[in-house]
């Protein structure tokens, strides 16, 4: 077995696994910035495009704005928090009006979520920091939404591959879910579907034994999924102009006279 920390893999010599979940890398990746100023120049490229990666929140602010400076360190607290599930990229709109005229903001701070290279949320004021929380999960999903889908997937996948013939590349699969959560049932019967395959009768045993009660109707069966509907991107389009905005709140704001 190739990898120690696995439990589940090395059957034969042949099982190991190998995926990663959470969008956890296979080697250290360089700190990536959280929080950005941009500019005009910049928009495209620090919003539009890095959207489509993951929700990207634009802080339009100016530094007479009072209001902003009470939201400033509170939105950079919680995107510091949430991991890279969301970033927030800061544009002043004394230096940079135009991207703020385009889409009708006249009250600051106001902050837009941008999924996807296009605007699909916001909100005005600064609002409290339980707030802050409820949008990001709104535009990001719930914390471990991301995890959950990759591990749909991979279980799908693994189970194309069984149905193929193909045991070991459908254990590395089956393998990497256990790893990431132990109590995963489908993985659970997969991984013995895989073992029975392989002869490795009494391994296969004591696995689905080991499982927790409540998942006795997949240890009976040995049954896993074959088919796996997959989340499709929404088509990426330009900023929408400034009729179409809708914000979610109207808390403390300043407009400049």
């Amino acid at each position: 077995m190739s990898d120690n920390s696995n439990p589940y893999g090395g059957y034969g010599g042949q099982m190991t696994a190998q995926a990663h979940f959470g969008g956890a890398p296979a080697t250290p990746a360089a700190p990536v910035a959280l929080v950005k100023d941009t500019t005009t120049a910049g928009f495209a490229k620090d919003v539009l495009e890095e959207s489509r990666n993951q929700p990207v929140l634009v802080d339009f602010w100016a530094p007479w704005c009072g209001p902003c400076k009470q939201l400033a360190p509170v939105i950079e607290k919680v995107v510091a928090e949430e991991k890279g599930r969301v970033k927030l990229v800061k544009l002043n709109i004394d230096d940079h009006p135009s991207i703020p005229g385009q889409l009708g903001i006249q009250s600051i701070p106001a902050v837009v979520a941008f999924v996807n290279g296009r605007p699909v949320d916001g909100f005005m004021g600064a609002v409290p920091e339980s707030q802050i929380r409820q949008f990001i999960d709104k535009v990001a999903g719930p914390a471990g939404a991301d995890q959950a889908a990759e591990i749909e997937a991979a279980l799908a996948e693994a189970g194309t591959l069984l149905a193929g013939g193909d045991i070991n590349g459908a254990a590395q699969l089956y393998g990497a879910v256990l790893q990431a959560d132990p109590d995963n049932a489908k993985a659970a019967a997969g991984m013995g579907e895989c073992m029975l395959a392989a002869g490795q009768h009494e391994r296969a045993r004591e696995l689905v034994t080991g499982m927790p009660d409540d998942t006795g109707r997949h240890r009976k069966s040995r049954q896993c999924p074959r088919r796996s509907s997959r989340w499709k991107k929404p088509a990426s389009s330009a900023i929408r102009p400034r009729s179409s905005m809708r914000w979610r709140s109207t808390r403390t704001t300043t407009k400049r006279a």
